[in-house]
């Protein structure tokens, strides 16, 4: 689908005038693009979903970046992952681009930010699209409480939950620093203006995304009874023990259960972890993403 030319608009209603595709004719024009190069195909599943493309773009305007470069970016992580999907996974391929699209995204928006134009590690990349609704979050949660919080603190708290360090915080913090506005003011000096607020997307998961998120979850709950059914007895025993129990048991206690040295049921657990890996990374390299 072009997008030179036309507006975001025009892109949305053309978007959702595309097929919606079922579960098996998407896999056929997979395998007919993975395997024959079938331009055709890859076609028709780049415009079927290039609903969600669009969908996922709007999540990303209040970062300032015109609306049409944002589908321009959605529509290239698209295009790769339809380059990169396999469908062996047994993976929905609207599950596996919604990854690509949303690296895409960010990245454009992280590359022409006016506070940021420079390389970013990937804890400022997480708090750059996370900050302010952490912060938020945390200061309500506080507020119910009757708590308090100074800049001290709530930096602490945002770097304890984000995983980054305070330094990471302070200094995005920075970037991000700018005047602020109520999203209760209306968009124009008429009474009956719309507030800002009006334009907000609603970010909660669709339908369609739930449907596939469970489609994927079911799937890879059976990728984890079969890495589980691949160990011997004593390896699933202490998996369970070590990370299925509300209370998981420390090494010294299994030790002393099986009779063994605390070192010597690390070894095994860590040799069961390994075993587990390599079935779950035989089954899709990307099934760790699946898990953050």
């Amino acid at each position: 689908m072009a997008l030179d030319g036309f507006s975001d608009r025009t892109l949305s209603r053309q978007a959702m005038k595309a097929e919606l595709l079922d579960a098996e004719t998407e896999l056929k024009l997979a395998y007919a693009w993975r395997d024959q190069r079938d331009e055709e195909a890859l076609h028709r599943l780049i415009t079927a979903y290039m609903r969600l493309a669009i969908s996922m773009a709007t999540k990303f305007r209040r970062y300032g970046a015109p609306m049409n470069d944002l589908i321009q970016e959605a529509s290239l992580g698209l295009m790769k992952a339809a380059d990169k999907f396999d469908p062996d996974r047994g993976v929905r391929f609207s599950t596996y681009a919604v990854w690509w699209i949303k690296a895409s995204i960010q990245d454009h928006v992280m590359r022409n930010w006016s506070m940021v134009r420079t390389g970013t590690t990937s804890s400022q990349k997480s708090l750059f699209f996370n900050l302010r609704r952490v912060q938020a979050r945390l200061e309500r949660e506080a507020s119910a409480r009757g708590e308090t919080l100074d800049r001290h603190q709530l930096r602490e708290r945002i770097a304890s939950e984000v995983g980054v360090s305070m330094s990471d915080v302070e200094m995005m913090e920075g970037r991000l620093a700018g005047t602020d506005f109520s999203l209760n003011a209306t968009q124009s000096a008429d009474d009956d203006g719309r507030e800002w607020i009006e334009s907000l997307e609603d970010d909660s998961a669709q339908a369609e995304e739930r449907v596939a998120r469970a489609h994927d979850l079911a799937t890879l709950r059976g990728w984890l009874r079969a890495a589980m059914a691949g160990l011997n007895e004593r390896e699933q025993f202490i998996v369970r023990e070590r990370k299925l129990r509300d209370d998981p048991r420390t090494l010294e206690s299994l030790g002393q259960e099986l009779g063994l040295s605390k070192e010597r049921v690390r070894q095994l657990e860590a040799a069961a972890f390994g075993k587990m890996r390599k079935s779950l990374e035989a089954q899709s390299p990307e099934v760790h993403d699946f898990f953050v």
